[in-house]
């Protein structure tokens, strides 16, 4: 787990992140990369957004909002989000 102090590189944040979403949504790892749809790969419901929203701050110690998620559509959108947020 990351704090925000602590500065995380792009390859940080795409091998973080693909670990633990292919383990809690049960999807190959190779499958998470920048240009794949994030809704469509992790196979996402209202729900799961909730789910995904507790498991981003509990491993990448980032709140997100629902709100966040209106503009992310690839996983590459979902990691420049997360590393804004970090940057903050």
């Amino acid at each position: 787990m990351h704090t925000n102090e602590v500065k995380m590189s792009w390859e940080e944040i795409v091998e973080e992140t693909r670990d633990f979403l292919s383990t809690e949504f049960e999807v190959d790892r190779s499958e998470i990369i920048p240009e794949n749809s994030l809704k469509d790969t992790l196979d996402l419901d209202s729900l799961d957004y909730v789910d995904l929203v507790v498991l981003i701050e509990e491993n990448l110690n980032v709140k997100l909002t629902g709100e966040d998620f209106k503009e992310i559509v690839t996983f590459g959108d979902f990691y420049r989000l997360v590393r804004k947020k970090l940057a903050l």
